[in-house]
């Protein structure tokens, strides 16, 4: 039955109805939750349909499950580079290339994302101005076009709600600032440590819950502000997941999701914190 559904699923990309092929992926990954390939041929229907994060979960679960599975390092790169980040997009696609040496894909788009990390870096200089520390100076952003040469050519369409929200979530979250970072509490009691898996993007954020014989808990949120992912940590204790995200720039933040039509505050100078529950 699942590979029925794969099959119907492969058909409606092929058709450009992206929407239905994400359906009918899920469909098939609740047969058979631990089927790589499902996961890096969802994670491409999400891409069309502008999912970026979703297409980052999704990829990152199929390379946790299949980690020698280029197409999952390939389409984990294009997700990030759609979403700006564009470190984590050349560490996944350096990640494929290992995977598959010689696959000019990887090499067309490492190339591109050194050239986008050079601009952004150049943005970023500009802008400093005397007596002003780098920690706390705005950096400008490009934006890129990737397309995926192993799929459909065909061009993007439909975009991804801007507050889609599809049930309750299973745990709740309180988030709240400090000058230097964003504390996240997720309120999940007795989780074990090791159920737990948290990643770090520049302005993603993955975490996964996975209780066996419970529904697997995921949160994808592309972060309102950029983070330096080597600063950052969590800590599962017995009544909640704590997690410290170290923001790039000393600005608060108005919410923990990016929302166009949120400006970030004024810099952030005292050493006190602003509750912002979510």
């Amino acid at each position: 039955m699942a590979l029925n559904l794969e099959h119907r699923a492969k058909d409606a990309f092929l058709d450009d109805e992206f929407d239905l092929a994400v359906d009918l992926y899920t469909q098939a990954l609740d047969m058979d939750p631990n089927n790589a390939d499902l996961f890096a041929d969802r994670a491409q229907a999400n891409i069309k349909l502008q999912n970026y994060t979703e297409a980052v979960a999704d990829a990152n679960r199929a390379i946790e499950l299949n980690p020698s599975m280029p197409k999952a390092y390939l389409r984990k790169g294009a997700a990030c580079m759609k979403l700006e980040e564009y470190q984590t997009a050349k560490a996944a696609l350096e990640a494929g290339l290992t995977v598959t040496p010689g696959d000019s894909r990887f090499s067309r788009l490492i190339e591109e994302c050194d050239k986008l990390i050079a601009e952004e870096t150049l943005g970023l200089t500009k802008t400093v101005m005397p007596g002003t520390p780098q920690s706390i100076v705005s950096s400008s952003t490009t934006n890129v076009n990737v397309n995926e040469t192993d799929a459909s050519s065909k061009p993007d369409v439909a975009s991804q709600p801007e507050d889609l929200i599809p049930r309750k979530p299973k745990y709740r979250h309180d988030y709240y600032n400090s000058p230097t970072e964003v504390v996240l509490t997720i309120f999940a009691k007795g989780v074990p440590k090791n159920n737990v898996l948290i990643d770090f993007g520049e302005q993603i954020l993955s975490v996964t819950i996975s209780i066996p014989g419970d529904e697997i808990y995921h949160f994808q949120p592309r972060l309102f502000g950029k983070i330096i992912p080597d600063k950052c940590r969590y800590l599962v204790l017995p009544s909640i997941i704590e997690i410290h995200l170290a923001k790039a720039e000393a600005v608060t933040w108005p919410s923990l999701e990016f929302r166009k039509d949120k400006a970030p505050l004024q810099r952030t100078h005292s050493t006190g914190t602003n509750l912002k529950p979510k």
